[in-house]
């Protein structure tokens, strides 16, 4: 009878496995398994595949960490070194580009996609809409949701059933039910979401996702990316809208961000705060992409770009994937049959098999009893040499307890005899004058080393102060010639090593690099400019 054998992964590859739970769009999640070098395109590939989805350019993976703070899976870094929250990760799929006319993306998959996430976007109050607006859209999600009125199955506050609004009055439900039975019947679930989208897309929250900061004044203001440009909101209102063409320049240092553009041929200068050097971060990086996005022409324009000026690099980011204008030249080209589009199929199975885990386990136990049987081999209790014996009856004592003469008594006798003492009487005298002659030139000596002591004593002060001050100046020149050029590497390169993006997002640098090292930095480059002026003048 053969025995039937299961060929494992190793245990080594099991250890670096993480589990990622993405949640989709309409609140259903996904799993899979990562290693430590997967990148995020990888988890984007594998919603796609789950979709079936070709036009996933729009889309992105978002996370949130332990701050609160919101971030973009970048695709060509490893996902391990850019989450800092604790394992199991979960991430988010969202629609990353809002495209700037729906009606150009091909396949309906895409388009349901995106009316997920505008249903997400009216439901969290990130759409701002009118009150005639808000109606309509609620209509066409009722009319995508339930089909054409119908009074025998719909009761007369069906509405209420549907949660489409952060605030949702009774009046708001009854004009979606009144555009719901009279503007609507008839249409299937498809051109009621197509409608919902070419009505979307006019308003001047579409595809805002809002950065909250203040303004120059100290004033709340919502920064927001769209396809046309940058966008400036005061609670509802558009304050600024500043074309893509018209940006010259997006930066950030510590918790400030800059746009630097032109506006009516004159040079404009837009400056916000944010709570955090992170989420400054963050809104920069977000500007950088929408730019190049929806600007661009092809990807092959794009450059690495950095939050800095010349003399120093800052953060540098670098574009990766299609353009809007690359990514509907290739949906034309798109032939292939309608994917279903509202029913996928079960997950795959991505956890691992049941015998891995087992071995895993197995792997865990054995580690468990290993360290079990060191501590017991290294215990006192558990020690495998021989008891040493007990000496309280032998060893010495047994010596005094002997027959033989004893080592007093043999003593006691050889002091009676006065040819004995005699002798021993003489070694003393010897030993005595010894003694006396011993001490005479020991003081003499003495009194020599006293006075060549005092005449060196000032001198030997005065070199232990210096060498302890050179020693102490050596160390310190060590010290800055290892630090310097350490903190430099961390603060100014862009070397992408697994220790260095550690170290550098910890809480503590970003710290000392936000609040000592970019007022120590913009002071030099003052000094600079001022000297690079003088010596211009002169």
């Amino acid at each position: 009878m053969k025995m039937l054998r299961f060929r494992s992964p190793s245990l080594r590859s099991l250890d670096q496995e993480i589990l990622c739970t993405i949640r989709l769009l309409d609140d259903s999640e996904i799993s899979c398994s990562i290693q430590r070098d997967t990148r995020g395109q990888f988890l984007l590939d594998h919603v796609c595949n789950h979709y079936n989805l070709l036009e996933k350019d729009y889309f992105g993976i978002r996370y949130v960490d332990p701050e609160k703070q919101r971030h973009w899976l970048e695709p060509n870094k490893p996902i391990v070194r850019q989450m800092k929250s604790q394992q199991p990760y979960t991430m988010c799929f969202r629609v990353k580009f809002y495209p700037h006319e729906p009606m150009k993306i091909k396949e309906e998959l895409t388009r349901y996609l995106l009316y997920l996430q505008l249903k997400r976007d009216i439901y969290h109050g990130r759409l701002l809409c009118p009150f005639a607006e808000a109606a309509y859209l609620g209509a066409c999600i009722i009319q995508a949701e339930l089909g054409d009125y119908d009074p025998e199955e719909h009761p007369s506050d069906y509405i209420r059933d549907f949660k489409l609004f952060p605030k949702q009055s009774l009046k708001l439900e009854r004009k979606i039910m009144e555009i719901h039975k009279n503007e609507l019947r008839g249409q299937c679930a498809a051109l009621a979401e197509l409608n919902m989208l070419q009505r979307a897309h006019s308003l001047e929250t579409y595809g805002v996702d809002p950065h909250p900061c203040k303004d120059f004044t100290g004033s709340t203001a919502f920064l927001g990316f769209t396809a046309t440009g940058f966008v400036v909101f005061q609670g509802n209102k558009r304050i600024h809208l500043l074309k893509w063409a018209d940006v010259s320049k997006l930066k950030f240092e510590g918790k400030t961000f800059y746009v630097i553009g032109i506006q009516k041929e004159k040079k404009l200068v837009l400056t916000f705060h944010t709570s955090t050097p992170a989420a400054c971060k963050h809104l920069w990086k977000c500007g950088v992409e929408n730019q190049a996005f929806y600007k661009c022409a092809k990807s092959s324009q794009i450059k690495t770009v950095s939050s800095s000026n010349i003399f120093f690099k800052g953060s540098r980011f670098r574009y990766s994937g299609r353009v809007a204008k690359e990514v509907i030249e290739a949906s034309s080209k798109i032939q292939r049959e309608p994917p279903e589009v509202r029913s996928f199929g079960p997950d795959p199975p991505l956890m691992p098999p049941p015998l891995f885990v087992t071995i895993a386990d197995i792997h865990r136990r054995a580690h468990h009893v290993s360290v079990c049987l060191l501590s017991l081999f290294s215990s006192p209790c558990a020690s495998m040499l021989p008891t040493p014996v007990d000496d309280s009856q032998g060893g010495v004592d047994l010596l005094f307890s002997s027959p033989v003469q004893s080592p007093a008594r043999l003593l006691r006798e050889l002091h009676a005899d006065p040819d004995i003492q005699a002798q021993l009487e003489a070694e003393r005298e010897r030993d005595r004058a010894y003694e006396r002659t011993r001490l005479a030139a020991r003081s003499r000596m003495s009194g020599v080393l006293t006075s060549s002591l005092r005449l060196l004593s000032s001198n030997d002060r005065v070199n232990a102060c210096v060498l302890s001050v050179a020693r102490f100046v050596a160390v310190v020149m060590g010290v800055l010639l290892v630090t310097v050029p350490t903190l430099l590497l961390l603060l100014e390169s862009d070397i992408d090593v697994s220790f260095l993006h550690e170290i550098r997002q910890t809480p503590e640098f970003e710290q000392f690099h936000y609040e000592y090292y970019c007022p120590l930095r913009r002071w030099i480059l003052c000094k600079i400019s001022m000297a690079m002026e003088n010596l211009w003048s002169d």
